[in-house]
């Protein structure tokens, strides 16, 4: 699991939380997934899906128990604000906020502007590069359509958890949507990352059909700019075809 529940909103993160550059701190993905988790946890007035959410990074989450509180910020019957706050040692880490909207039947009209991927038996098994810290890269399967983590440039990946976010809970489809998008500006970087950092603050999923099943794909590029700042996208699917979009901005600059 990457988190072991403790009550109260308190969770204990494992080594399985860990990021690729530091034992101490964990990967966002992760993190992402349980502030959505307390965010789909919130009761509505009607059946509704999330169709957004932004996480926004404050600081390097630890490896370490933090906290998770969430509450609904704009109520409606149609379309709802929900937040959600990782804490960890006193100290607010990451915020997200989620759109939250009413289900209606819309299967007459429904349309995908992406095209379907080979599925994940079509790629080939990805291993964490020389260098590259383990904890969460060795608990997600991966397996590549093009490019790598190693190989700078544009990658399309398919990515499957191995464990539960959180105790023995079955992830829902948008958390484990969230525990792979974060890992769209690490596949697809242009960087050597022992030169460089292309660390992301923010993380952006739209979502217009609920993921099903455990794989989760990345088709993803990197773009920099001149001014130290880049921006990461992907189109995220399922095994039925394109479920979404996954936006990042990122800092970039020399070690």
């Amino acid at each position: 699991m990457f988190y072991e529940p403790l009550g109260d909103g308190r969770f204990r993160s494992t080594v399985h939380t860990t990021g690729p550059w530091s034992p101490l701190t964990q990967h966002l993905g992760p993190p992402s997934a349980l502030l959505v988790r307390a965010m789909e946890q919130l009761p509505a007035p009607v059946p509704m899906m999330i169709a957004r959410v932004t996480v926004e990074i404050l600081g390097p989450v630890p490896v370490a128990e933090v906290s998770i509180s969430a509450g609904v910020e704009r109520a409606g019957r149609s379309v709802e604000l929900l937040g959600a706050s990782l804490s960890a040692g006193g100290k607010v880490a990451a915020r997200a906020r989620a759109w939250r909207i009413v289900r209606s039947d819309s299967r007459a009209v429904a349309a995908d502007v992406d095209s379907p991927l080979a599925g994940p038996d079509a790629g080939t098994a990805m291993s964490r590069p020389e260098g590259w810290g383990g904890g969460y890269l060795d608990v997600m399967e991966w397996r590549t359509l093009k490019g790598s983590l190693g190989e700078p440039g544009p990658a399309t990946v398919w990515g499957r958890q191995s464990v539960p976010l959180v105790g023995d809970e079955v992830p829902t489809g948008v958390q484990r949507l969230l525990v792979v998008a974060d890992s769209g500006n690490g596949v697809s970087n242009r960087l050597d990352p022992r030169k460089w950092l292309f660390i992301n603050a923010d993380l952006t999923v739209h979502v217009y059909r609920e993921p099903v099943g455990e794989w989760i794909a990345l088709d993803a590029a990197t773009a920099i700019g001149p001014d130290g700042v880049g921006s990461a996208f992907s189109v995220l699917h399922d095994t039925s075809g394109a479920v979404g979009r996954g936006a990042q901005a990122l800092l970039v600059r020399p070690q």
